[in-house]
């Protein structure tokens, strides 16, 4: 028994097959998903979402979004979604470094703040995919 996992940014599908498991980053938490599991609909942090298939692990950038589950069908609805292969480290790098000088010099009361934490966890967890998974292929 498989699970079709579906998973949709703005721009387009980024992949549509079935899938042994998945662990995506919830809100609270990562959290697996099996063939069978039982139906919900949740939130989905800045995080990475890894899925098994045939003995193989495919590993995701994910920023923001929402997953539905049901025994049969993960949908996953993201900003953006990017596989460790695909992700630009040096893209990933500036970014990391752009977010940090900018958070440098505002208080956490200003109003970009949370904006550009949110931007630095986002290059922080590419570099981080990279890193683990990305070089390797």
């Amino acid at each position: 028994m498989t699970l079709k996992l579906t998973i949709i940014t703005p721009e387009k599908i980024i992949i549509d097959k079935d899938v042994d498991e998945v662990i995506a980053p919830g809100w609270h938490g990562e959290f697996g998903v099996l063939p069978g599991h039982a139906r919900f609909i949740t939130l989905l942090n800045i995080g990475e979402l890894i899925f098994r298939s045939g003995g193989q692990e495919e590993h995701l950038a994910l920023n923001w979004g929402f997953a539905e589950i049901n025994q049969t069908r993960m949908t996953v609805l993201v900003q953006t979604a990017e596989f460790d292969h695909e992700i630009d480290a040096k893209r990933a790098l500036a970014a990391k470094q752009r977010a940090e000088e900018a958070i440098k010099g505002i208080s956490t009361m200003d109003a970009q703040y949370e904006a550009l934490e949110a931007a630095l966890k986002r290059a922080l967890l590419r570099i981080e995919i990279y890193q683990k998974y990305g070089k390797q292929k």
